[in-house]
């Protein structure tokens, strides 16, 4: 213990003895997040800004105020959301229904699947867990013809269920976190539950479960972004303008013949990225707890 507080007294003086490390640090991580964060700015601003000055080129972040006239920001926003030729609400309700349809159905799928690859023992679960991780190697792409095939037998081109109804079998990468997780759950835990008369369902339900949240909340978000993004899938399986999603209905703002209203373009492009920043934001707690809780668990 004398040598571990010897080499930390060490550390802290060099800290001290150098501080201008600590200010070139936060200078290169101030620059790294300011580059990052330039694109969502440009989008903001353009948003307020009126169509002219948008498609003008200018670098300014800010509308003139000699050119331009109050209250241009409620009224790019206003005009996104009571678009007659883009349905703003109806394209974010569909979006809302397969989010949350994919969202419920992936958590319980991969967490059902976990558990059974991770405190079930039977014969070749090794091997399947293997085979299920290399199904991660196959990109989407590929598999596009063959599931439009299969949801064309089944009368689902045109409708919703192809974007949520496939989240409710599991995905490997959510199947391979949850595993890792629920191993480093003790096992005694379950050897108790057992005395106490559970069966499978009951430790998974009961004690798996709520030792998981955070894990569980990690999927949930990851798998909420990747619906709420998502622009291939919509774009494939979904015929009728009505059923579009937010990702889609972006897409009907770029005119083909140059007239790109970018001020509406970019204003409805912050209308779809705010919830998933404002959902980041308020889960951060989820990710420090989750990473904390594997860290002790390694």
């Amino acid at each position: 213990m004398g040598e571990v507080e010897v080499s930390t007294v060490r550390d802290t003086r060099r800290r001290r003895e150098r501080p201008w490390v600590r200010v070139l640090v936060y200078a290169l991580l101030g620059a790294i997040a300011l580059a990052f964060a330039a694109p969502l700015i440009w989008m903001v601003a353009t948003s307020v800004k009126p169509e002219d000055q948008a498609a003008s080129g200018s670098m300014r972040l800010l509308a003139d105020p000699a050119a331009s006239t109050p209250g241009w920001a409620a009224r790019n926003y206003a005009k996104v959301w009571n678009d007659d030729s883009v349905d703003f609400p109806l394209y974010l309700r569909n979006t809302l229904v397969v989010a949350a349809l994919s969202v419920v159905g992936m958590v319980l799928s991969s967490a059902f699947v976990a558990y059974g690859f991770a405190r079930v023992p039977w014969r070749g679960r090794n091997a399947v867990f293997w085979l299920v991780l290399a199904t991660m190697m196959v990109p989407f792409p590929v598999l596009m013809a063959p599931l439009f095939i299969i949801f064309g037998e089944l009368g689902w081109i045109g409708t919703l269920r192809p974007l949520w109804v496939p989240a409710w079998f599991a995905n490997a990468f959510n199947v391979f976190l949850l595993r890792q997780f629920f191993m480093g759950i003790p096992k005694d835990l379950d050897e108790a539950a057992r005395l106490d008369g559970c069966s499978h369902w009951g430790i998974f339900w009961r004690v798996i479960v709520p030792l998981s949240r955070p894990a569980l909340a990690v999927v949930a978000l990851f798998h909420f972004i990747y619906v709420w993004n998502d622009f291939l899938g919509p774009l494939i399986f979904l015929t009728d303008r009505d059923q579009f999603t937010l990702a889609l209905a972006l897409n009907l703002y770029q005119s083909k013949a140059g007239n790109t209203p970018w001020n509406l373009l970019m204003a409805a492009s912050t209308m779809v990225i705010a919830p998933v920043l404002v959902l980041f934001f308020l889960t951060q707690r989820t990710f420090i707890r989750s990473g904390a809780a594997d860290g002790l668990k390694g």
